[in-house]
């Protein structure tokens, strides 16, 4: 299907997009490379540029989505025509693995020729390969160095500098004359 070129923009020269889309967290990186492959065949097959692209990793989300706390972040940024947007965000909403994305268009009238790719193949694999969780390895350090029950989290005991506890005396409180 062709498009036409809107005459707001200038021949010859393409629009900067920025797509963000969140994936599952429990998605494989073999389902990340999967989806990241699709996308560039999309863009590409269209006629646009892949600038960059980059996996920001496993993060908490501000709110339940799709039944999910958490969520893989891919971020694209791409040169092309509003057409390829269009392509883009229906293919990504037909993907199971996908829980929201977002296309946000930076600038417009960019000579595609004069904007250097920062895209080869060692970092569009990067990208498909996502970091261990931070908080999950956090809590899981945690876990293993959880204080015990006679001392708080700083290392000492929990009742310290309260005059009387050292011998687990009951606190009687003063009579106000």
């Amino acid at each position: 299907m062709a498009r036409l070129q809107s005459l707001a923009d200038k021949p010859n020269t393409s629009r900067e997009y920025e797509t963000i889309y969140i994936l599952r967290p429990n998605t494989p990186n073999e389902g990340v490379a999967e989806v990241n492959t699709r996308i560039k065949g999309v863009i590409e097959g269209m006629g646009g540029k892949l600038i960059k692209v980059d996996n920001w990793g496993k993060r908490r989300l501000a709110y339940e989505v799709a039944k999910e706390r958490k969520g893989i972040y891919l971020y694209w940024l791409y040169l092309a025509q509003p057409g390829v947007v269009e392509e883009t965000e229906r293919n990504l909403r037909m993907l199971d693995s996908v829980i929201r994305y977002l296309t946000v268009k930076v600038d417009q009238d960019i000579d595609v020729s004069a904007r250097p790719t920062e895209l080869d193949d060692t970092s569009f694999e990067k990208a498909a390969q996502t970091a261990a969780d931070e908080e999950d390895l956090f809590l899981s350090r945690g876990s293993e160095e959880a204080p015990s029950d006679d001392e708080d989290e700083f290392g000492g005991d929990d009742f310290d500098d309260i005059p009387g506890m050292e011998q687990n005396l009951p606190i009687v409180p003063e009579d106000k004359e």
